[in-house]
């Protein structure tokens, strides 16, 4: 079984929280969203006992992808489940649900996927459904050696893992999204300012309006199929031989 005779609930629970601890730990360093899924697969590790190795599913436009794994065997036998349309890992990815199964069990359910999975070693599976934020459905897919490596414990630790690594998603998604918000308001302003000075500029030379001069600046930018804040740069070089603040 997954979980040893001495093992108890605050023992596993410790492994638990240290796993989310160490993938907390990373959004202080990494900004990078695939460094992310691949330390949440290798927490998984240190989560479950019994896991020897994690992949994690991600469905887009409802089509399986591994997305981060902690070897390249285990990616492999997640494909085989892709080609055949099923497996625990689409099945929990797909339903919301935790899937656990012998190798026993998914020789009747997967074969294609089971004889591969045998084949390297593995005996049995555990998949928790993962909800990544927008819409995007997946699973955290644990694979072990051992023929009966999981038992209704490690489903609710993993269950309590994802649980967990969801929230920890979301918050990084909001930040990203917050970051980007801020980083399009920082061009458009940037944009705005050049486009300022290269209409004051026409406004001084040429005693017009800012209207006019920022309807001159447009016609300009669509004649010569440039963007306008090209085209106020240019303009303003050539008034002043300066690049625009």
């Amino acid at each position: 079984m997954g979980l040893r005779p001495d093992e108890t609930w605050p023992a596993v629970l410790d492994e638990v929280t240290g796993a989310l601890e160490s993938l907390t730990a990373t959004l202080d360093t990494e900004d990078d969203f695939a460094v992310l899924l691949r330390r949440t697969c290798e927490q998984a590790i240190n989560a479950v006992p019994g896991v020897d190795e994690a992949t994690i599913t991600l469905l887009r436009d409802r089509r399986p992808a591994t997305v981060a794994g902690t070897s390249d065997v285990v990616t492999r036998l997640d494909h085989d489940q892709y080609k055949a349309g099923d497996g625990p890992c689409i099945q929990a990815a797909g339903t919301g649900t935790v899937v656990r199964v012998s190798i026993a069990d998914a020789a009747e359910r997967w074969p294609l996927f089971a004889r591969g999975a045998e084949e390297a070693g593995f005996g049995s599976f555990l998949s928790a459904p993962l909800a990544v934020g927008d819409g995007h459905a997946g699973s955290v897919n644990c694979y072990s050696s051992r023929e009966h490596g999981f038992a209704e414990l490690d489903e609710k630790l993993l269950d309590l893992y994802t649980s967990a690594v969801t929230a920890l998603l979301r918050v990084y998604a909001r930040y990203r999204q917050a970051r980007d918000t801020a980083e399009q308001l920082h061009t458009a302003l940037r944009n705005r300012a050049v486009i300022d000075q290269a209409k004051g500029i026409l406004m001084a030379v040429h005693r017009i309006d800012a209207d006019e001069a920022f309807r001159r600046l447009v016609e300009q930018s669509q004649r010569e199929n440039l963007k306008l804040r090209d085209v106020a740069i240019r303009f303003v070089v050539q008034a002043t031989g300066a690049d625009p603040v």
